[in-house]
């Protein structure tokens, strides 16, 4: 079994207790640094690789900051995840926007910031076009049904 070990004592939480109102939530840069360096050299071999972290698992800007330094993009699926992106300084083709029933405004906002926009199914073209125009470049998901094999 893994052995872990949290990064700080009782009294250091207790003393930051004292000082600020609970609940609150403490994160180890260190533990995320080494884990980044982890999932970097697991997919090192692959050219061109680019992570994209989950905003919706922890959206919080210091650590969307923290992992914009270490080179991931944004995995967004919603407006404020979107913005957030934007306030941590992840613009561009470093933000993959993935919705489901995504209004407009959504689509609207992540064509404006450069993101790739990442479609449910082809019927969405005529919608994306219609409210946010079609960026020059899209992508889809893939669903292969009853095509698919083991």
């Amino acid at each position: 079994m893994v052995s872990k070990e949290v990064p700080f004592t009782k009294e250091k939480v207790q003393e930051i207790a004292e000082k600020y109102p609970t609940p609150f939530h403490l994160y180890d840069e260190e533990g995320i640094l080494k884990n980044v360096e982890k999932l970097k050299e697991a997919f090192g071999i692959l050219e061109g690789f680019q992570e994209y972290y989950a905003v919706k698992a922890l959206p919080n800007p210091y650590i969307l900051k923290i992992l914009k330094n270490q080179g991931f993009g944004a995995d967004c699926s919603s407006l404020p995840e979107l913005v957030l992106a934007e306030k941590a300084g992840i613009v561009g083709e470093n933000i993959m926007f993935s919705s489901n029933d995504t209004p407009a405004e959504e689509f609207v906002k992540a064509k404006e910031l450069g993101a790739i926009i990442n479609l449910d199914d082809i019927s969405h073209i005529d919608y994306l076009e219609k409210h946010a125009g079609l960026p020059e470049m899209i992508c889809f998901r893939y669903n292969p049904g009853a095509l698919k094999k083991r």
